[in-house]
């Protein structure tokens, strides 16, 4: 194949291996195609035939383009409609300055880009791929083409939509691939894979792995079996239970990795290739980390200080002033006072005068023009008509709605207005009639649904403002949601509402005697208009009468209205400039209103402009987006004219962003009659009214000038005129000058209301009469907002009146014209620089949205995340967007951003098409929306998360101090540096009463024979099965005699001989013990390991054969049904069974007495070998000596008072640690009676263990977590059904848990709250702690004082430091005692770095000393570094001489003020977690049980959760319990829940299915293969973000 001029095939196989890995990053979506064009030309370049070729397309690269991708390229070839295109721009923001600007800044960015591949998410394919019904695009509500309400939406675009937006196609928004998925697709071929993965061992990672032990994984599987993962395994065979139902977990696993402690190299692995921190070279999950390592070697802004010392409190990172960032430097602003308002001596002296004058005067003179949804006139009321009938509703509303002689309704009480915007007449006779009345009416918006966007937050309105009645009409009410008796729903949060139709026919004609009462305006209210807030809350503004009128006089005097003119308005009549100028200002002046509602617009965009036409009208009130809309639809009509316009008041030309669209509308319609000095805007708000409006200039005379103002200057709040690069400037126009009779002062957004410099932005203040009295029953906000008193420089007062603040932020320019950049509800702080969310929005709108946003539908907000503000950009997604466009536009708005605004984002997502929450006019409900991010409810398609750029306040990483003894470090006595040495020791392990068994019997051996002897008869075992029958028994002869039989069995077979290793393969029970005992008597070491489980041999079979490998085994013990599994066919496919040992099948052996029973030469010779994997993958072996063994059996019985007559049930796996002790040995010794449960049986039923012990009248039992956590999931709610079955736990004295890591104390707790009922004690439950070195360290026993519980500070102990805080502390960790230390065990705590002793409370390693510690490592070649290092170690100073061995665990002792059982004061050893497992990250150490506590935590679909790190980066797996839709919800969640409760960033945020985290026989995550499985691509994950 020839391309190029060159020959691919015959290129050296490096080079071919280049492209192939080229062609499947392009075909990935993480490489541009242009940085693809460039790197292919590099590398073909050296071999390129020297004649001149025509340049053809890359048939490599077609055949290597995914689907999705090519999908996508010829669904984007479409030419969108003129008119309806779904993603259409959002014209209000377009300039095309910026759009140059946001291209410039992309294209910098283009070589960088080719360098630094974002990764891109990992999604498998069955996710979000939507039924073929669901396909379309979700249906749009009729609201979601009306206006946007700027008060909450500054980023919304809503095109005219006729046609279903995507629906055609059908296409759905997941054509991207997973890891897994991609693999197998045709596209990616075998040899690109390899070759892909190859080239990436050669990367250099960022650091090397912080894990002491983590080892080279296994090898990776073949790609074609990625959904098993391949490694060694030991499983149990059962799988865990979620609430209320068995879970799918995979098999428990105690997988060891490929390293044995002890030995130096494991034999039978062939040697394979992997990277420099061991991860093979096979994994694409390494690539996509290599690429995020890559985007952050980026430096960030600002640089983050190198160190922090201990002993500093600060949390956070203080950033230091900034020299170089601008100053105002003006001097301080005076007030601008607005013209004086005049008095017109014709002006009525109230509203409800005006309207008495013209329903009595100009009764036919038309008042109101309402149209129908198609735009045609549906009818028109006139003053006559408004006047008789908000006569009759005052009347109705006073006199007839209670019964006889009874008044329901009283001047001053309010009401609520519930009229949909379609209906403008309903809704002026009810507010005029509510005015009529005197009653103060509340106008809300129609509730839809009981999950209306704020609904509970407009309940917290009307029970704020006393609403009890509300006005509707009967069309609106028939519509309202009603429950299935037909009466109104009661909507989330709101009073109980009694409904009132006010259609006419329903109105009493008043008596005749009967006037309303109409007062001069004074200062009672007279309306309350809603606002939201930006946190969400519905606040309610009260308008007092004499504001009302004057307000109206005010803008009648700007706008210099006429009687009888026309004004056409589109805005909504229920508020702001909408209620103003079309209802109040209209009537006072007796104009001809025609009212546009949304519907309307929706159907013809351009109905506004028609009506101007037609009725020649002489003023328009609209928004920007209604100039948008109409400039899309103009060419559909050219007989039009807007010549009779004198005024077009444009209502949010306080958007910094509407320059543009008036420009813009001007350019179309100027052809059209418009004159360009008629454009009006103006800037307003809920609580000053009317700010600032431009009056209508004189034709020919110049248009004001534009303000150019530099975006880095406004973040800073300064005004500097930019006149070099336009491109990162906005372009300001002014909004008039102050309203008349007002007076303005400009003052410092925060803090006290100080007067701004003239070259600095701030606040609009302004005192007028017109203008918000208080927030409606809110006093305390009312003083902030509405009683501000600006202060000068020096702090003094400039007067005693009061202002309002507006929410709108700005200054004066020159000629004392207002110009607006912004509001403060848009305002986002973040590191001490103001950005506003409409600049934002441009930003993103710019970076050509036509593919991916749908509408232009975009959100921007902040979130409070770590002690500062984080930019979230939420935008809906369209539904034929392909993944590849979604990510690159993503991409492309993160570079866009963070180019022009310096500003770093925290999270971008994308959401399916009309799903954000609406406002009641269809635009974004942002604080709705922020509030679903924060709950992990919004449901993204697509999520981009960047903590690494924009979080720069974290604490300093650590510097780690010198190691080394110093002075400080003396001894003195039993104190180190004036503190108690942290050292505790159990009772004396004494003679006891059965002393003359242990002065004859040293043995275990001996004393089954002992008991054999002088108690035959005595039961000493029951195993029970699923159903709670004893299937099996064994008295003291009965084992006696079993374990003759396998000596016998032992000592007759050649080729085993004294002193060599069995292997014991048996599933719990008493076979076990038997097989042990045999073992012991012909002189063999026994070796307990699981069984492999029959349907799972390919994980766990290779776990006996490494064990069977590595002790050297002589033969094997086992069962017939096991015998047959290890010569199997399937095993043959997993190992290799013709090495197997000797296997011996002890279920039908004969009736032989061996001829002696072995008696060891002394104490000290090894009795059993103890294999077990470590939750980091270690596989470890331990030698027990005889002596412990006997010291062991005696300190248990001493600890727990275990004689003959007791009887204990044990509920543990029998293979390793205490479990087998108790299992296998305790009962021998001490000669109670064991109830044996195998945990495998709880499977099948899940009460068998609680109805054995409540059957047997248990006082003791032994259980692991795994147990206690399947009782509480599964049975917690069946409490009842259990009662009534008998069950009572009042018998059980000890329910101890068996465990070697720190006490689960929220587990114990829940266990012990849940079965209180069925009489378990509060105090029965506690905990054990062993470790490989010691496996019993502390146990709880029947003796000493309760557990004792502390609260340690969490950031302390980041730094290895304890501080004990009060419960309830803020970062307080609750720490539960393990148990009470064993007899003759002493523990010290030490610094694991200068092995010196350590004080009272003080962190350290625990360091043990007993008779019954391991004897060493079990090892092949006699290496003795590990044994000298953990078995034999001495102190560095203090008691050099005794020595110690080392468990590899945190913790502390605690002097407490109980007694023990001596008599002595009682220490209490706490365990805070193994030393292996701990992450170092930023120089400290974490926990990872914290973290995962945490993450758990943070969302209700989180089932289980595990951490890991790899290259310093934190990689999270979170199981999902919930619908896979929850999967992107939980990446932000997790980001943010690790940043504020741990300070540290999450690189990487895992989804998996429930049961992937692999979990051993104890219960306890194994992180590490969870980490190999992750890094070899196994996991099959739901998602997987890569954190930027």
């Amino acid at each position: 194949m020839a391309e190029h001029g060159v020959d691919l095939s015959a290129l050296p196989k490096e080079i071919r291996e280049h492209l192939a890995e080229l062609d499947l990053e392009l075909s990935e979506g993480d490489i541009t195609q242009k940085g693809y064009e460039k790197k292919r030309a590099k590398l073909l370049a050296p071999f390129l035939v020297q004649s001149p070729v025509v340049p053809a397309k890359s048939p490599g690269r077609t055949t290597a383009s995914t689907p999705s991708s090519s999908g996508s390229s010829t669904r984007h070839r479409r030419t969108p409609h003129p008119r309806h295109g779904g993603g259409t721009r959002d014209d209000r923001y377009r300039s095309d300055i910026h759009t140059e600007a946001v291209q410039a800044a992309l294209a910098k960015h283009e070589d960088e880009e080719e360098k630094l591949a974002l990764p891109m998410p990992t999604k498998r394919r069955s996710t979000y791929v939507p039924s073929p019904a669901k396909a379309q695009t979700p249906p749009d509500s009729s609201s979601s083409s009306e206006e946007d309400d700027d008060d909450e939406d500054s980023g919304d675009i809503l095109s005219p939509d006729s046609a279903p937006d995507g629906a055609a196609q059908g296409s759905s928004s997941t054509s991207s691939s997973s890891a897994s998925s991609t693999l197998s697709s045709d596209q990616c071929s075998q040899t690109q894979l390899q070759t892909h993965t190859h080239s990436h061992s050669h990367s250099h990672m960022a650091g090397p792995s912080t894990h002491t032990h983590a080892q080279p994984p296994l090898p990776p599987p073949p790609p074609h079996s990625q959904s098993h993962p391949v490694a060694l395994t030991e499983t149990l065979g059962h799988v865990r239970i979620d609430l209320g139902a068995v879970g799918q977990r995979m098999s428990r696993v105690d997988r060891p990795s490929n390293t044995i402690r002890g030995m130096t190299h494991v034999q039978g692995r062939g040697t394979i290739m992997e990277t420099a921190d061991g991860v093979p070279v096979s994994s694409r999950v390494s690539t996509k980390i290599q690429q995020l390592l890559n985007t952050l070697k980026r430096p960030k802004r600002p640089p983050l200080s190198e160190y922090f010392m201990d002993d500093q409190e600060e949390i956070v990172e203080v950033p230091q002033p900034d020299p170089s960032i601008p100053r105002p430097e003006g001097r301080q602003t005076i007030p601008v006072k607005g013209e004086p308002l005049g008095v017109v001596s014709n002006w009525p002296p109230s509203l409800q005068a005006a309207l008495a004058r013209w329903g009595a005067t100009q009764s036919k003179s038309p008042a109101l023009t309402a149209l129908d949804i198609t735009g045609k006139p549906l009818y028109t009321l006139t003053y006559g008509k408004l006047w008789s009938r908000s006569l009759k509703l005052a009347y109705t509303l006073l006199h007839k709605l209670g019964a006889k002689n009874e008044q329901l309704l009283k001047p001053k009480d309010r009401v609520a207005l519930v009229y949909p915007n379609s209906d403008p007449g309903m809704f002026w006779v009810a507010f005029y009639g509510c005015l009529l009345a005197e009653l103060i009416p509340v106008p809300i918006e129609v509730p839809l649904s009981r999950k209306d966007a704020g609904s509970s937050q407009v309940g917290f309105l009307l029970g704020n403002c006393g609403v009890s009645l509300a006005l509707t009409s009967e069309v609106c009410l028939k519509g309202l949601p009603k429950t299935p008796t037909g009466e109104i729903l009661q909507f989330k949060g709101w009073p109980p509402l009694k409904w009132v139709v006010t259609d006419p026919k329903y109105l009493t004609k008043p008596s005749k005697d009967w006037q309303p009462h109409i007062p001069t305006a004074n200062t009672d209210p007279s309306y309350i208009e809603y606002r939201v807030s930006k946190e969400g809350t519905v606040m309610g503004v009260a308008i007092s009468k004499v504001a009302m009128l004057t307000h109206c006089q005010a803008l009648t005097q700007a706008c210099n209205y006429c009687e009888g003119e026309i004004l056409v308005s589109v805005l909504d009549f229920k508020k702001d400039m909408g209620l103003w100028h079309g209802v109040l200002t209209s009537v006072m002046n007796r104009i001809h209103t025609i009212s546009v509602p949304y519907s309307v617009m929706k159907a013809c965009p351009l109905s506004w402009v028609q009506r101007v036409h037609i009725h020649k009208a002489r003023v328009a009130v609209v928004k920007c987006r209604d100039l948008h809309w109409a400039m899309m639809s103009h060419r559909e009509q050219r007989d039009i004219s807007l010549a009779s316009l004198r005024m077009l008041i444009v209502a949010d030309g306080a958007n910094p962003w509407s320059v543009s669209s008036c420009d813009a509308f001007l350019n179309i319609f100027q052809s059209h009659g418009l004159k360009p000095e008629v454009i009006c805007p103006c800037a307003s708000s809920a609580e000053a009214m009317t700010v600032a409006i431009r009056r209508p200039g004189v034709p020919g005379s110049p248009l004001p000038a534009r303000a150019v103002l530099p975006l880095s200057g406004l973040s800073h709040g300064v005004i500097r005129v930019n006149t070099e690069d336009k491109k990162t400037a906005l372009t300001v126009q002014d909004v008039g000058h102050v309203m008349p009779g007002a007076l303005m002062c400009i003052v410092k957004p925060d803090g006290p209301p100080m007067l701004c410099k003239t070259d600095e932005i701030g606040e609009l203040v302004v005192n007028s009469r017109a203008g918000g009295t208080l927030y409606y029953g809110l006093p305390g906000l009312t003083k902030n907002t509405f009683e501000v008193i600006p202060v000068n420089a020096s702090g003094a007062p400039i007067g005693e009146i009061p202002f309002v603040r507006s929410g709108l932020l700005g200054f004066v320019g020159p000629g004392s014209l207002i110009f607006v950049v912004g509001k403060t509800e848009g305002l986002m702080m973040v590191s001490g620089r103001r950005h506003n969310a409409d600049d934002l929005v441009a930003t993103a709108l710019a970076v050509e949205p036509i593919k991916t946003v749908y509408r232009g539908r975009i959100a921007v907000f902040s979130v409070g995340v770590f002690y500062d503000e984080r930019i979230v950009i939420i935008a809906e997604q369209r539904p034929d967007a392909s993944e590849e466009d979604s990510f690159q536009w993503m991409s492309r708005v993160l570079q866009a951003i963070d180019s022009i605004h310096q500003v770093g984002l925290y999270c971008l997502a994308l959401v399916p098409a009309n799903t954000l929450p609406k406002t009641p006019l269809g635009g974004i409900h942002l604080s709705d929306t922020r509030q679903l991010l924060q709950e992990g409810a919004l449901h993204p398609c697509n999520i981009l998360m960047c903590p690494h750029t924009c979080v720069t306040n974290l604490p300093k990483p650590r510097q780690k101090q010198p190691v080394g003894v110093g002075p400080a470090s003396i001894v003195l006595g039993n104190l180190v540096a004036g503190k108690r040495i942290a050292q505790a020791a159990g009772r004396e392990l004494g003679m006891m009463e059965d002393q003359n068994l242990v002065r004859k019997h040293q043995f275990l051996s001996e004393a089954l024979q002992w008991r054999a002897q002088t108690d035959p008869d005595h039961v000493l075992y029951v195993l029970l099965n699923a159903k709670g029958t004893a299937v099996c028994t064994a008295t003291c002869l009965q084992l006696h005699k079993r374990a003759e039989k396998v000596a016998a069995a032992l000592i007759e077979r050649s080729g085993i001989n004294t002193g060599e290793n069995i292997v014991l393969l048996y599933p719990p029970g008493i076979d076990l013990i038997a097989a042990f005992y045999g073992c012991l008597y012909a002189g063999c070491v026994p070796v307990t390991v699981r069984p492999p489980h029959p349907q799972n041999l390919p994980a766990t079979l290779p776990t006996v054969k490494l064990i069977t490998d590595v002790c050297k085994a002589a033969g094997i013990l086992t069962t017939q049904f096991l015998v047959k599994i290890l010569r199997s066919k399937e095993a043959a496919a997993t190992v290799n069974i013709k090495t197997w040992p000797i296997i011996i099948d002890t279920d039908d052996l004969p009736r032989k007495r061996p001829p002696h029973l072995y008696k060891p030469p002394s104490p000290d010779v090894v009795a059993y070998l103890d294999f077990s994997v470590s939750t980091t993958g270690m596989l470890t072996g331990v030698k027990m000596s005889h002596t412990a063994v006997t010291t062991l059996c005696r300190s248990i019985k001493l600890q727990c008072e275990l004689y003959s007559s007791r009887q204990i049930a044990i509920c543990l796996d029998p293979y390793c640690g205490m479990g087998f002790v108790l299992w296998c040995l305790a009962s021998v010794y001490s000669g109670h009676q064991s109830v044996l449960i195998p945990p495998a049986e709880l499977e099948l039923s899940l009460a068998l263990w609680m109805s054995a012990l409540s059957q047997n009248r248990i006082r003791d039992t032994f259980c692991s977590y795994s147990v206690m956590e399947l009782c509480t999931k599964g049975l917690g709610g069946q409490t009842e059904s259990l009662k009534a079955r008998g069950v009572n736990l009042s018998c059980v004295r000890s329910c101890v848990v068996v465990a070697e890591e720190r006490p689960r104390l929220v587990l114990t707790h829940s266990f012990s709250k849940l079965f209180k009922d069925l009489g378990l004690s509060s105090r029965a439950v506690s905990t054990t702690f062993g470790s490989r070195v010691n496996q019993a360290i502390c146990l709880q026993g029947t003796t000493g004082p309760d557990p004792s519980t502390v609260y340690v500070d969490m950031k302390s102990l980041r730094h290895d430091r304890v501080r004990l805080v009060e419960r309830g502390a803020p970062q307080s960790l609750p720490l539960i005692e393990s148990g009470t230390i064993l007899p003759g065990v002493r523990v010290i705590i030490v610094n694991p770095e200068t092995r010196g002793p350590l004080g009272d409370s003080h962190l350290g390693e625990i360091w043990v000393n007993s008779p019954h510690s391991a004897a060493g490592y079990y090892t092949i070649y006699g290496e003795e570094n590990l044994q000298a290092d953990h078995f034999n170690v001495r102190l560095s100073f203090g008691d050099p001489h005794t020595q110690w061995a080392r468990t590899g665990y945190l913790g502390f002792i605690k002097r407490t003020e109980l007694t023990d059982s001596t008599g002595g004061p009682h220490d209490a050893l706490f365990v805070v977690g193994s030393l292996d497992e701990t992450l170092e990250l930023r120089g400290l150490r974490y926990h990872p049980i914290d973290i995962e506590t945490s993450v758990s935590r943070a969302h209700r679909s989180i089932a289980e959760s595990a951490v890991f790190t790899w290259t310093n980066l934190l990689v999270v797996v979170s199981e999902l319990c919930g619908s896979e839709q929850d999967a992107l919800d939980l990446v932000p969640v997790v980001t943010s829940v690790v940043l504020e409760e741990h300070h540290l960033i999450v690189g990487v945020v895992v989804v998996v299915d429930p049961g992937v985290i692999p979990i051993n026989s104890r219960g306890e995550k194994q992180r590490m293969h969870l980490r190999d499985s992750f890094l070899a691509d196994q996991l099959d994950p739901i998602y997987v973000a890569y954190n930027m």
